[in-house]
């Protein structure tokens, strides 16, 4: 309830400053005994001594897009564990989905279950829910390329090859303010998408990204440069750039580089109010 608890307090007209849970638990530990007192007590100090970072509290509006992504991805992933379920329960009994001319998977498996009366009541409820769950999901398709015609920010980082409706809105409703970050670079910082650093003495050492900040915003740029890598047909210094890292490194650590770029790209794109421009060599080609 944090974030109508902070905009109800400040529509009172009371300052109000949200802490980093991470900063105030480090400092809460340092007590032997975990009591409400004792926690009221060391936040009063974290206060007093400014020892913690402040988080930023989005609009009700940004959460109300993000209320309408997050019901979409579970709907999504509901959607797609269904099918998984009913192709498992087919392959059981013999019968297999597979493509049958690009049909549509409900027809597919209505093709199956026409001569099996024995399967047939197992699989086909589960097919209905399958529809119903697809339904639903166009319906938050609607209402998400609503909210994103009527974001001119959005209509902007539409430009950046590899977004969509979807990425871009989870994008804008995460960062909602591009001033909140001095340097584009911090954007792929605050979305998990650079490497953990750990230094001590002589050991100075690089891990993996720390994949801190919003999960949905970060898979959605990972799957965006998938889409750059693999599906994009037009030549550009972005995509070069990837492939020359996934000749060097590995595809998987150049989609995870090119997501991170696009981050930086597209908070870029935000600040200076112009389109994405491809270069002159991807013109030419």
């Amino acid at each position: 309830m944090t974030p109508w608890l902070v905009h109800e307090l400040r529509g009172r007209g009371l300052e109000v400053t949200c802490l980093d849970a991470r900063h105030a638990r480090a400092a809460l530990k340092m007590q032997l005994n975990k009591t409400d007192q004792n926690d009221a007590e060391g936040l009063a100090q974290i206060m007093r001594t400014g020892w913690y970072r402040s988080v930023h509290v989005k609009s009700l509006e940004a959460y109300h897009a993000r209320a309408l992504l997050g019901a979409r991805a579970q709907l999504v992933g509901m959607t797609t564990r269904l099918s998984n379920h009913i192709r498992g329960v087919l392959k059981t009994f013999g019968m297999l989905p597979g493509t049958m001319r690009g049909l549509p998977f409900e027809r597919r498996v209505e093709a199956l279950l026409a001569d099996r009366s024995d399967v047939a009541p197992i699989v086909r409820p589960m097919l209905a829910a399958w529809r119903q769950l697809r339904e639903q999901i166009v319906t938050f398709d609607k209402a998400v390329r609503a909210l994103v015609k009527a974001n001119p920010a959005c209509r902007l980082l539409m430009s950046v090859p590899g977004i969509g409706a979807v990425s871009v809105l989870a994008y804008v409703s995460t960062v909602e303010d591009p001033r909140r970050f001095a340097r584009s670079r911090a954007v792929g910082a605050h979305l998990g998408l650079t490497p953990r650093q750990y230094q001590s003495g002589e050991v100075d050492r690089s891990g993996r990204i720390s994949r801190c900040g919003d999960t949905l915003t970060r898979t959605l740029l990972y799957e965006a440069a998938v889409v750059i890598l693999h599906r994009v047909k037009r030549a550009s210094s972005l995509k070069g750039w990837a492939l020359a890292i996934a000749k060097r490194s590995g595809i998987g650590k150049a989609r995870v580089a090119l997501a991170r770029k696009l981050a930086v790209i597209l908070h870029s794109v935000w600040c200076s109010g112009e389109p994405f421009r491809w270069s002159e060599q991807a013109a030419n080609a």
